[in-house]
């Protein structure tokens, strides 16, 4: 494959999605049906269709069948013939699961494993569907709501001793007496493990308490109160109601972005973002949803320390492009905004890239190679490594999925009058 492919794309219609974010974007009528994840890329579980030689095929089956056209020697090489990244859309209307991705070592034991148990990897009882560690790139598109990490230990005793504290006083305690990363294994598995009775008297009283506590219908002065309720509302009966008061809330306003690491927990809980991460479907899960959870695993890979997720903003790169920085190997997430008169110009040298129209027209230009493609909302596209330099110009927007270069060679790109 050595041109610009137009994609179609599997839309995840998961419970918790929005009626209207996604349809929105493709220009599509709503369907009734929520609609959660829009997938770019080649993902065994729902690849791309792309349109090569005259027909739609899979995304997956024309990088098996074209690595280095694709994706260029260098990565085809260091990746073993496979697109790195998954590049999503995420619309949820209503709260994610609370969960963690496991790192690469921890991946590939876990995936040999239960191969070796003979679970099928269609079981609901599965783990860990491929060998690939998954951080994530998150950005939002309109203000995001979610949960990332653990909150300061402080903040933790505080929280919950005003929630429940009659209730949890023990494991309170037994917090106050090892403020460290094993006083917050314990208390997460404590409260994982709680027995049924004991978990219905703390949630109860969490969101009496919650409800009790005046909070401004915007949020705008403590969030977590208001949560706890939210979730509740959602899935009564839950563990993952108290966990506002063990993870930290954060809120990103449009073009905020937030990377999670492996082993960090976290929940999405309401918004609509762009997503990017490396190629993998690998999910611990701790509560807020109906799916399979593992508590033993979750502990194994989860990563117990306080922080303060810091949120990204997007450094320029170029005239019209801002990247947002982060430590992956498999990605880079940038967004493009091009104007009148001015032309994002790519670099010669690169991977495949993926982009995604949000608003506007564009117009992509790839020389003499292929004819000129027009982006509007909701077009993706896949620019192979060997169509070469390419142009942007119009008037939109666009984000691109790109694997970063190796270590000391860094990409350039340039915005040039037209």
């Amino acid at each position: 494959m050595k041109t610009i492919g137009i994609l179609k794309n599997t839309v995840q219609d998961y419970a918790w999605g929005s009626l209207t974010a996604i349809p929105e974007l493709l220009g599509q009528p709503a369907t009734g049906s929520p609609q959660a994840e829009l997938w770019m890329g080649a993902h065994p579980k729902a690849p791309s269709q792309v349109y090569h030689e005259g027909k739609w095929e899979s995304l997956l089956q024309v990088i098996e069948s074209h690595p280095t056209d694709v994706l260029g020697a260098e990565v085809a090489e260091r990746f073993g013939g496979k697109l790195p990244y998954l590049f999503k859309v995420l619309a949820a209307a209503k709260p994610l699961s609370i969960q963690a991705h496991p790192n690469s070592h921890q991946a590939k034991e876990g995936f040999e494993r239960e191969n070796r148990l003979g679970i099928s990897l269609m079981s609901s009882k599965r783990n860990y569907k491929d060998d690939s560690h998954k951080p994530e790139c998150i950005c939002a598109l309109t203000r995001f709501w979610g949960m990332n990490g653990f909150r300061g230990i402080s903040e933790i005793v505080k929280y919950l001793g005003i929630l429940c504290g009659d209730v949890l006083k023990d494991e309170i305690a037994l917090l106050e007496k090892q403020p460290d990363s094993q006083g917050l294994k314990f208390l997460f598995q404590s409260l994982l493990t709680m027995p049924p009775e004991k978990k219905a008297t703390a949630i109860s009283s969490a969101v009496s308490h919650a409800g009790s506590i005046h909070v401004p219908g915007d949020l705008s002065a403590d969030p977590m109160f208001q949560w706890v309720r939210r979730l509740h509302a959602e899935y009564p009966g839950d563990v993952g109601v108290l966990f506002p008061a063990l993870f930290n809330l954060f809120c990103l306003e449009p073009g905020q972005a937030l990377y999670l690491a492996s082993g960090e927990p976290h929940a999405y809980l309401e918004g609509v973002s762009i997503e990017l991460m490396a190629n993998s479907d690998n999910v611990l899960r701790g509560g807020l949803t109906p799916k399979h959870l593992d508590v033993p695993e979750l502990l194994n890979i989860l990563t117990f320390q306080e922080r303060v997720p810091p949120v990204i903003l997007p450094r320029k790169r170029s005239g019209v492009e801002w990247v947002y920085d982060t430590p992956a190997e498999e990605f880079s997430l940038s967004v493009i905004s091009v104007f009148p008169k001015i032309c994002w110009i790519s670099p010669e040298k690169r991977s495949a890239d993926i982009l995604l129209c949000t608003r506007g027209q564009l117009v992509l230009e790839n020389g003499p190679v292929d004819d000129p493609i027009h982006l509007f909302k909701g077009v993706s596209v896949v620019v192979p490594a060997s169509a070469g330099e390419y142009h942007l110009y119009g008037n939109g927007v666009c984000y691109k999925a790109s694997v970063p270069g190796p270590a000391g060679f860094m990409l350039d790109t340039r915005a040039a009058e037209s």
